[in-house]
């Protein structure tokens, strides 16, 4: 007979702590903001413009001069880690103004080392290249336009 208030009182119980919302997961104290942890970082690509110094980048007809100018500064600076058609160290790099906005691919250029800290999509791409982190090049923001006009051209 105990036994059996025992597990009606324990039926009750978890059925009153499941109705307050305790041991959800949306009512975890130390989680402030659940649905942000289920974002994909891949999902909002074409939104997020990275952290660094560029926030707005004109686009425009492909610049001649630009692409030749980014071709000779990829060759030099990028090839090491990055090819066209094939993931080498980095990412190949075939079609990333299709996935990236301008903004984000010159703030990558530019600031790696707080994109990689900050950004999602930079973190995911570390990982995805087994913790290679990109090199900081000290590139200007005119080469790094160049580079961005040049991989427009792929």
């Amino acid at each position: 007979m105990k036994a059996r208030f025992f597990i009606i009182g324990l039926t009750v119980l978890s059925l009153c702590i499941r109705c307050s919302g305790e041991g959800s997961p949306t009512a975890r104290p130390n989680n402030p903001n659940p649905v942000a942890e289920k974002v994909d970082p891949e999902s909002v690509a074409l939104q997020n413009h990275g952290v660094g110094p560029i926030t707005s980048v004109e686009m425009g007809e492909l610049d001649i001069q630009l692409v030749e100018s980014g071709k000779a500064l990829f060759e030099a600076k990028c090839t090491a880690c990055h090819k066209i058609d094939k993931k080498y160290i980095g990412p190949a790099l075939m079609g990333v103004t299709e996935r990236r906005t301008p903004e984000w691919v010159m703030n990558m250029i530019l600031n790696p080392s707080e994109m990689i800290a900050k950004d999602p999509l930079a973190k995911k791409l570390v990982g995805d290249s087994n913790g290679a982190v990109m090199a900081d090049q000290s590139l200007t923001e005119e080469e790094a336009r160049s580079i961005l006009e040049y991989l427009r051209t792929h």
